[in-house]
């Protein structure tokens, strides 16, 4: 079972080959192909490599399924005694990906 932790959005995922990972939202159309170059560590199944602090050479390719926002968040001010109260909502974007690929280089 090969596996690679990638680095993207600022955040790390641990990704494999042939599933469906939400990631922060990535630049591309829905049915093109995108490329994670930020590769921290992989395995093939049998050896792990590490890199310092990224595998050089390493990619893993993938293809964008959709675009879409998460589930709304309320984020809601409040001081008591003061009249002061705010409301408001947030939906994070997001990227659906599919992994392709995990190449070492």
């Amino acid at each position: 079972m090969s596996y690679a932790i990638i680095k993207t959005g600022g955040k790390q995922f641990r990704v494999e080959p042939g599933k469906t990972y939400r990631i922060p939202t990535v630049v591309g159309e829905a049915g093109g192909s995108v490329e994670f170059n930020e590769v921290l560590l992989g395995s093939d199944g049998s050896s792990v490599k590490t890199g310092v602090p990224i595998l050089s050479g390493a990619k893993v390719s993938g293809e964008i399924v959709k675009h879409g926002l998460g589930d709304k968040i309320v984020v809601f001010k409040f001081k008591r005694r003061k009249n002061y109260a705010r409301k408001q909502g947030h939906r994070q974007p997001f990227t659906l990906v599919k992994i392709n690929d995990i190449s070492f280089g």
